[in-house]
């Protein structure tokens, strides 16, 4: 595949489609599909995936550098952020992620963002 270069920076919430719903809500696999702009797309393609666990403010602050360590490999309550790069049955390529930061007492599972569109 050519080399893939960022096309635009999104970064908007989105909702997702399983066709399976995951086993483990905060650790999900690629999505089957999402809503964007009105609009529905179907992923045909898993095209990379990564996750990062880096600790961003204040939680990068609250833990033993004993303990961070551990987490920084698979990340602790509320931290990590797990990317998909994908191709759409329109042929366009997204990146996507979930962030398992928790927003406030009503919000405790985090949610979806569209990162970026690449082109290539």
């Amino acid at each position: 595949m050519d080399e893939l270069t960022p096309l635009r920076f999104i970064d908007t919430p989105i909702e997702v489609r399983f066709a399976v719903p995951p086993p483990l809500e905060k650790t999900p696999p690629c999505p089957d599909g999402f809503s964007w702009e009105d609009r529905d797309f179907t992923v045909v393609a898993k095209l990379a995936e990564w996750s990062d666990f880096t600790r961003r403010g204040r939680m990068a602050r609250n833990m033993r550098p004993s303990h961070a360590a551990v987490a920084a490999g698979r990340g602790s309550l509320g931290v990590g952020r797990f990317f998909f790069r994908v191709r759409t049955d329109s042929g366009r390529v997204f990146d996507l992620y979930y962030d398992r930061a928790i927003r406030d007492a009503s919000h405790r599972k985090g949610g979806w963002t569209l990162y970026r569109e690449l082109s290539g």
